[in-house]
């Protein structure tokens, strides 16, 4: 009888552990949620800094500069990152995958598409983006606390997301998580989208990222030769055309987006 009240109340303190567990998780989750916007900065200049270290410790001791096909590479990788964006939220519901940040919006459940095979492609595409970019430090501690970092902050958004979502849609949503990862993709499941690419949400919405691509790409870019040379070239290369036709792009969508209503979505 005392082995079996013991052990009653074992799994209580348990039970109370775990909740308390699972609410400080999403607590953490929602909040990190809200500023997820400013964890870019916080990333883009602590490789930068990594960047300039490097670059620095490779001119003293006469390494040659980093080839042109590892800049490719990286760069294709953070639009690899960037595609699976433009995908995930051009064929996503209304009032889905979008950039709030007061707090978790949905108004169905994504399950086609990109949401066929994974459960967050949007955060999957922000992966491969910011690697890209880490990957131009062409250093291994940053790349590996990069990673790290990444995953810890957020499996807790991920975490909270998912909360509200189970909370929300029940057993749609439930049912539809266990068959589907979470961030490594079940090709086998993959169903066409139900939507049509809205190209009026994509241009909104991911014309930021690809000028954001292209500016660290040319600035990093410009930056090394600077270190090198001691000389600003601003040649009109690969780098400085992509940043030109990202910004052009970019006014343009954003005159038209503050004096018409064409990309009103």
């Amino acid at each position: 009888m005392f082995i079996s009240s013991f052990a009653v109340k074992h799994q209580i303190v348990d039970d109370l552990l775990a909740m308390a567990l699972v609410n400080e998780l999403e607590t953490q989750g929602n909040k990190l949620f809200k500023y997820r916007g400013l964890i870019p900065i916080v990333f883009i200049i602590a490789g930068l800094v990594a960047f300039v270290l490097g670059s620095m410790e490779r001119i003293s001791d006469n390494d040659a500069p980093i080839s042109a096909w590892y800049w490719y590479v990286c760069l294709a990788i953070s639009l690899f990152g960037l595609f699976i964006r433009i995908h995930a939220v051009g064929c996503a519901d209304r009032n889905t995958s979008g950039r709030n940040t007061k707090g978790q919006v949905a108004d169905s459940v994504n399950k086609t598409g990109m949401y066929s095979i994974l459960r967050h492609p949007l955060y999957v595409g922000n992966f491969f983006m910011w690697f890209g970019i880490a990957l131009l430090t062409f250093n291994f501690w940053f790349i590996f606390w990069f990673i790290f970092l990444y995953v810890v902050y957020y499996e807790r958004i991920i975490y909270a997301e998912e909360q509200f979502l189970i909370r929300k849609f029940g057993d749609e949503y439930s049912n539809w998580a266990e068959k589907t990862s979470v961030i490594f993709p079940k090709f086998s499941n993959w169903q066409k989208p139900r939507n049509p690419l809205f190209m009026k949400r994509i241009l909104k919405q991911e014309i930021t990222g690809l000028l954001l691509l292209a500016f660290i790409f040319l600035f990093f870019n410009e930056l090394s030769e600077f270190l090198r040379s001691k000389v600003i070239l601003l040649d009109m290369d690969l780098w400085m055309i992509l940043f030109i036709v990202s910004l052009t792009a970019y006014i343009i969508i954003k005159i038209i987006q503050k004096t018409t209503g064409i990309l009103k979505t």
